[in-house]
C-alpha cells in the first residue's frame, strides 16, 4: 500500500510538472533524448506504421493497415477513410449493400444509372456531390484525375465552397479557412513553404509539413530569432520532430553506459535523411564521405572512424561546384549504432552542436540540437525556387568530439558533433571545408602530479644549487655574500632547474607514449588536446628547459675559459744559465703536452656526427618518427595514400629525446668500457705523456682549489735519446724503478688540490709582475723587455711550484689524502686548508671537468634539447640536424680557440707556440 501511494504520488507531480512546463515552453517540455532501439520501417508489421518522428512502430487505427512503404496507414477494403495527412487515418464502414466504395477510400457511393457498369467507352465517374457515381463527365466538387479515369474530389482543404478557397487563405497549395499570415522574410522559400508547413503540422498533424517547417528552423542557422523557430516553438503535436536535448539534463547521463572499443576498431554510426520539403529519405549507415566534402580515397576517408585515430582533412572548394553537387539541402541526424547488454541493436542520438548559434543571446544558445546540413541553396532565393541564390550557406567546419572513456561517461557525452556554418555571398568564389575528428578525457590527476613532480624536483634543485655555490665560496675564498655570488648561484641554479625541467617534459612524453600507443585492448586514454593545458605547460617546461641549459652551457664555456693552467717542467741540467735554469733543456716537451692539452680540451665520450647520423637514420628512415602521430598505430613505413595523423608535440618530442638519449647513451657506454679500454684512452694517455715529457701540469679552477697531474719522471730526466728512452721504458715494465705516483709505491699521478691562503698569496706575488705588462705589446725580438719579463716570471713560477709540491716550503706544507664518501658524493670539502694545503686523489680523472669530457651530461642534455627545440619549430628532423651540428662546430670552436688563449696567458712557452 505505501508503495502504490508513493507511485501515485510521484505521478501525480510529473503530471503537474509536465503541465507547467507545457505552459512556460513547450520546445523545452520535449522528451529527453535517450537511447532508442535501432527500429527500422521493415521492422513494423502489418498493422503498425513507422512513426519518422520517433524512429518507432505505432499500431495503425482500427479497420487500417500499413500502406505502402510502411510510413502511413490506409483503411481495409470496403471502409472510407478521412486523410489530413497524419497516418492515424479514420475508416468508415459503408453498410450499405447499395453503396460502394469511392477508388480513394473517401466516400461511401451508390450507383446513379440503371446499369452500375460503365461502356467499354466510358469512364467511370464519380459524383462526390450526391456520393453516386456514373459514366458520365466529371462536374461539381470534382476534377479528373491525371489519366481520366475518374472525377476525384480536389485537394480536400479546398472541399468547401465547392473547391472554391479565397486567396487570402491559401498558402503552399493548402487552403486553411482563416486569413494566413504574411510572413515577412526575403526567402522564397519562406514566402512559399513556412507559413503552410505551420498550419498543416499544427492543424492536421501533417508529418510532411512538421519534417519541412523543422527543415526551415535549421536553415536559420545563425540565429534563434527566426520566423520558423517561433512556428516551431508554437506547436505540441506528437508529429513535430524533437529538436532539442534538455537543457536541464547532462548529456552524458543520457548516453549508453558499457561502450568499449579496441584499437582502430571502427565506430558505427548510422544517419536518417529528409529532403529539404520534409520527405523522408531513410535510413543508412554513415559512409566515410557522407559528411565529408573534400574528397579522397575512402581507406583515407575511413580513417575519421577508426577509433583512436585524431583526424583532419581540409580543403579548398570552388561554391559554383558545391551549388552543382548539392542543388537542394539533405538533412542529417546522427545516431551511435550499438549493442545493449542484453545483445539489441540499439540507436544513441548524437547531439549536435551549431557554433553560431553558441553566440546566440538567446536562452536556447546552450542547448544540443539533433539535425544539421551540409550545403543550403534555398533560403538564399528570392524571385523564385529556380533563381540563383543571393547566398549559400555552406557548414565549413565539422568536429567529431570523443570523450574518453566511453565505458562510463560522466558529464560529458562520449560522442558530440560540432558544426560551424558560413554564409558565402561571393557565389564565383572558394571556400575553405574541414572535417577533424578530435579526443579529450577529464586531465585527473596529471596536473596536479606535475605540478608536485616540479615542486620536489625544484626543491632539490636549489637546494643542491646552494650546496654549489657554497662549495664555490669556500674554493675561492669568499667570506662575504657579494655580487659574484649572486651570479654564481643563479648559474648553478640554472643548470639545476634546466635539468628539473628536462626530467618532467621527458617523463610527460614517455608516459604518454607508454600509456597511449601501448594500448592493445580496451582503449581508455587518449592524448592531451592541441592547444590544451597539459600541452601548453608542456612546451612552456620544454621551452625553460632549453633556455636554462642553454645558461648552463654558457656558464660552462666561461668557466672553462678562465681557467688557471701551468706547466711544470722538472727537466734539470748541470749548467745554469742566467735565470738558475739548466742550459741544454728543451722546451718542445713543453711544448707537447701543451699541444695535448689542447687537442683533448673539446675532445668528448661520444662522436656528434655519428649522433646526428643514427639518430637521423632511426627517425627518418627506418620510420619512427611515424609512430609519433595522434593515433594508434605502430606502423613504421604506412603504404601510400594512407592517412597519416597530425603530429603530436608530446609523442614527437618523446621519440627524438628517447632516440638522442639513447644512442648517446649507448656511444659513452662504449666508449667508457670498450673503446678506452681496449683502444685509446687520451685522458689517461695525456697522464702517461706527462711522465714521459717530465712535466706536470697544475690547474686552478678557483682561487683556492684546482687539480694537479704529476708528471716527473721516474728517470729523472726525459730529454734523452732514443736508446736511453726505450731502455728507461723497458725497466718500468719489469717494475726496476720506482712507480710514478707522487707519493712513494704509490700510482697515484692526479689530485684535487686545496691551496692554503698562503701558498695562493705567494702565487699571486709571483704573478703580479704580468699584471703590469701590457698584453698589447707584440714580441719584437728577445731584448724586449716585456718578454724578458714573462720569461723571468715563468722560471720563477716553474721553481716554486716544483719547490713547493717537493715539500720545500715547510710553511707552505700539503697532506696527500683520500676525500670522504660525503664529501666525495656532494663534491664539498669539509676541512678548510689553513695550516697545510690539501692534495685528495683523484682516481675519476676529475680534472677532465675543466674539458668538455668531464662535462658530457650538460653537453648531451643540450644537444637533445636544441635537436628537439628546432624540430618542434620546423617539424623537420633533417634540418634540425643541420642546425644542431652547425651549433655544436661554434661551441667547439670557441672552446679550442679561446682555450689556447687561456693557456697563452699562463706560459710563456705556448706564446711562442702560437706563434
Amino acid at each position: 500500500m505505501e508503495a502504490s501511494s508513493h507511485s501515485h504520488s510521484t505521478m501525480l507531480c510529473l503530471g503537474f510538472l509536465r503541465l507547467l512546463c507545457v505552459i512556460m515552453s513547450p520546445a523545452l517540455c520535449q522528451a529527453v533524448p535517450t537511447a532508442i532501439s535501432n527500429v527500422q520501417p521493415g521492422d513494423c508489421t502489418s498493422d503498425q506504421f513507422y512513426n519518422i518522428a520517433t524512429f518507432s512502430c505505432n499500431p495503425c487505427s482500427a479497420n487500417a493497415v500499413s500502406g505502402s512503404g510502411g510510413l502511413t496507414c490506409n483503411c481495409n477494403s470496403g471502409f472510407v477513410e478521412t486523410d489530413l495527412g497524419s497516418p492515424l487515418v479514420t475508416c468508415t464502414k459503408c453498410d450499405s449493400i447499395n453503396l460502394s466504395v469511392s477508388f480513394d477510400q473517401t466516400t461511401c457511393l451508390t450507383c446513379a444509372a440503371p446499369n452500375c457498369t460503365c461502356g467499354s467507352n466510358q469512364v467511370r465517374e464519380e459524383n462526390f456531390i450526391d456520393n453516386t457515381y456514373t459514366c458520365v463527365t466529371c462536374s461539381g466538387s470534382t476534377v479528373p484525375n491525371s489519366i481520366g479515369n475518374q472525377c476525384v474530389p480536389c485537394q480536400q482543404t479546398f472541399l468547401v465552397n465547392n473547391c472554391n478557397c479565397p486567396q487570402s487563405d491559401q498558402s503552399g497549395g493548402l487552403c486553411f479557412h482563416v486569413a494566413v499570415e504574411a510572413v515577412s522574410s526575403s526567402s522564397i522559400w519562406e514566402i512559399l513553404y513556412l507559413y503552410s508547413s505551420y498550419q498543416a503540422c499544427n492543424s492536421y498533424s501533417n508529418v510532411t509539413a512538421c519534417q519541412l517547417l523543422t527543415n526551415t528552423v535549421i536553415l536559420n542557422a545563425f540565429s534563434w530569432d527566426s520566423t520558423a523557430f517561433t512556428y516551431y516553438n508554437k506547436i505540441t503535436n506528437t508529429f513535430l520532430p524533437k529538436l532539442f536535448y534538455n537543457s536541464q539534463v547532462q548529456l552524458g547521463s543520457t548516453a549508453p553506459t558499457g561502450l568499449s572499443y579496441t584499437k582502430n576498431s571502427q565506430v558505427q554510426f548510422r544517419i536518417v535523411k529528409y529532403d529539404a520539403r520534409g520527405a523522408f529519405l531513410g535510413w543508412e549507415n554513415l559512409k566515410s564521405g557522407t559528411l565529408q566534402l573534400c574528397s579522397n580515397t575512402q581507406s583515407f576517408l575511413g580513417a575519421a572512424f577508426k577509433f583512436g585515430t585524431v583526424y583532419n582533412l581540409s580543403c579548398t572548394l570552388q561554391v559554383s561546384d558545391l551549388m552543382l553537387k548539392v542543388p537542394e539541402p539533405v538533412f542529417y541526424e546522427l545516431f551511435l549504432a550499438y549493442t545493449d547488454s542484453s545483445g539489441a541493436s540499439m540507436l544513441w542520438p548524437i547531439p549536435v552542436w551549431n557554433e553560431n548559434l553558441q553566440a546566440s543571446t538567446s536562452s536556447y544558445s546552450t542547448q544540443a540540437i539533433r539535425r544539421f546540413f551540409l550545403v543550403d541553396t534555398l533560403l538564399g532565393r528570392q524571385s523564385s525556387l529556380s533563381s540563383q541564390p543571393s547566398y549559400v550557406t555552406v557548414a565549413t567546419r565539422f568536429n567529431l568530439s570523443v570523450y574518453l572513456p566511453t565505458a562510463s561517461p560522466g558529464t560529458q557525452p562520449p560522442f558530440q558533433l560540432t558544426v560551424k556554418y558560413e554564409r558565402i555571398t561571393n557565389l564565383s568564389g572558394t571556400v575553405q571545408v574541414s572535417f577533424g575528428v578530435s579526443y579529450t578525457q577529464s586531465a585527473g590527476t596529471y596536473k596536479t602530479n606535475t605540478d608536485i613532480a616540479l615542486g620536489v624536483l625544484g626543491s632539490l634543485g636549489t637546494l643542491y644549487a646552494i650546496l654549489e655555490t657554497s662549495s664555490w665560496m669556500r674554493r675561492s675564498g669568499q667570506q662575504n655574500n657579494g655580487l659574484m655570488v649572486i651570479v654564481k648561484f643563479l648559474a648553478f641554479l640554472s643548470g639545476s632547474l634546466a635539468n628539473t625541467f628536462f626530467l618532467i617534459v621527458l617523463g610527460t612524453a614517455i608516459y604518454w607514449l607508454i600509456a597511449f600507443k601501448g594500448q592493445n585492448s580496451t582503449i581508455t586514454v587518449t592524448l592531451p588536446p592541441a592547444g590544451g593545458k597539459v600541452e601548453t605547460d608542456f612546451i612552456t617546461y620544454l621551452a625553460i628547459a632549453f633556455a636554462l641549459k642553454t645558461l648552463e652551457l654558457l656558464h660552462l664555456l666561461v668557466t672553462q675559459l678562465t681557467v688557471t693552467l701551468f706547466l711544470i717542467d722538472w727537466e734539470k741540467s748541470k749548467e745554469k744559465n742566467s735565470s738558475g735554469q739548466g742550459k741544454n733543456v728543451s722546451v718542445w716537451r713543453t711544448i707537447l703536452v701543451a699541444n695535448e692539452w689542447n687537442e683533448i680540451q673539446a675532445h668528448r665520450k661520444l662522436s656528434p656526427l655519428f649522433q646526428l647520423f643514427f639518430v637521423l637514420l632511426l627517425l627518418e628512415v627506418v620510420g619512427l618518427k611515424n609512430i609519433t602521430g595522434k593515433d594508434l598505430n605502430l606502423d613504421l613505413n604506412p603504404a601510400s595514400g594512407t592517412y597519416i595523423a597530425p603530429w603530436s608535440i608530446i609523442l614527437r618530442f618523446g621519440i627524438a629525446a628517447s632516440m638522442w638519449l639513447a644512442v648517446g647513451i649507448v656511444q659513452i657506454l662504449f666508449f667508457i668500457f670498450i673503446y678506452e679500454r681496449f683502444f685509446e684512452d687520451k685522458i689517461r694517455q695525456f697522464a702517461d705523456l706527462c711522465s714521459l715529457s717530465n712535466v706536470s701540469v697544475f690547474i686552478l679552477t678557483h682561487k683556492c682549489y684546482g687539480y694537479y697531474i704529476h708528471g716527473r719522471s721516474v728517470h729523472g730526466q726525459a730529454d734523452v735519446n732514443m736508446e736511453t728512452l726505450l731502455s728507461n721504458l723497458q725497466k718500468e715494465e719489469e717494475n726496476l724503478c720506482p712507480l710514478r705516483g707522487l707519493e712513494p709505491n704509490s700510482d697515484n699521478q692526479m689530485f684535487e688540490v686545496l691551496l692554503s691562503d698562503r701558498v695562493r698569496e705567494q702565487y699571486e706575488k709571483i704573478m703580479e709582475p704580468l699584471q703590469e705588462v701590457s698584453m698589447r705589446q707584440k714580441a719584437g725580438n728577445e731584448k724586449n723587455p716585456f718578454i724578458q719579463q714573462r720569461v723571468k716570471t715563468y722560471y720563477t713560477l716553474n721553481r716554486f711550484l716544483s719547490s713547493f709540491v717537493d715539500h720545500v716550503y715547510k710553511d707552505m706544507d700539503y697532506i696527500v689524502k683520500d676525500k670522504l664518501f660525503l664529501e666525495s658524493i656532494a663534491d664539498i670539502e669539509f676541512q678548510q686548508p689553513i695550516e697545510k694545503s690539501f692534495f685528495y686523489t683523484d682516481d675519476r680523472s676529475r680534472f677532465s671537468r675543466t674539458l668538455f669530457y668531464g662535462n658530457e651530461l650538460t653537453l648531451l642534455l643540450f644537444d637533445t634539447l636544441l635537436f628537439c627545440i628546432v624540430d618542434l619549430g620546423t617539424q623537420n628532423f633533417v634540418l634540425a640536424t643541420i642546425i644542431t651540428f652547425a651549433v655544436q662546430m661554434i661551441v667547439r670552436l670557441l672552446r679550442l680557440y679561446f682555450g689556447k688563449k687561456n693557456l697563452s696567458t699562463q706560459t710563456m712557452v705556448e706564446e711562442i707556440f702560437l706563434i
